[in-house]
């Protein structure tokens, strides 16, 4: 997602909270949650794949390799544009996706999606 998407979540996320946006459709804002919680759960596992790639090594010992080592590492964690970093912003991007989506569940509801996922994994754990 590009900064532009990040921003513009952002602003529906806040729309939502104000109440001047929502989905209109229970079963869209349900769906839609629960695949913004699987794309968390997914880029959350990224990040810690991703957190491997702390050790970079193999380069040999030649002047060079240091510098190809600090390159490889900034690209993988901690820096602005970083693998990790990258992935975080994702992150906060489905969190407002989900969000708007569970405001409109709740708006058209009245019940909390956490409500209405715990349920529904309840019932289909009972069939």
């Amino acid at each position: 997602m590009s900064e532009a998407d990040a921003a513009l979540w952002s602003r529906l996320v806040d729309q939502a909270r104000g109440g001047e946006l929502y989905l209109d459709d229970e079963n869209a804002a349900y769906a839609c949650a629960k695949a913004c919680d699987q794309r968390i759960t997914e880029l959350q596992e990224f990040i810690r794949l991703a957190r491997a790639t702390q050790n970079v090594s193999g380069f040999g010992d030649f002047n060079m390799a240091d510098g190809l080592t600090k390159k490889f590492l900034k690209q993988a964690i901690g820096e602005p544009h970083s693998i990790d970093q990258v992935l975080q912003e994702h992150i906060e991007t489905v969190k407002n996706m989900r969000e708007v989506m569970a405001i409109s569940f709740k708006r058209i509801t009245g019940k909390d999606i956490e409500n209405a996922t715990q349920f529904t994994n309840t019932t289909e754990q009972v069939r």
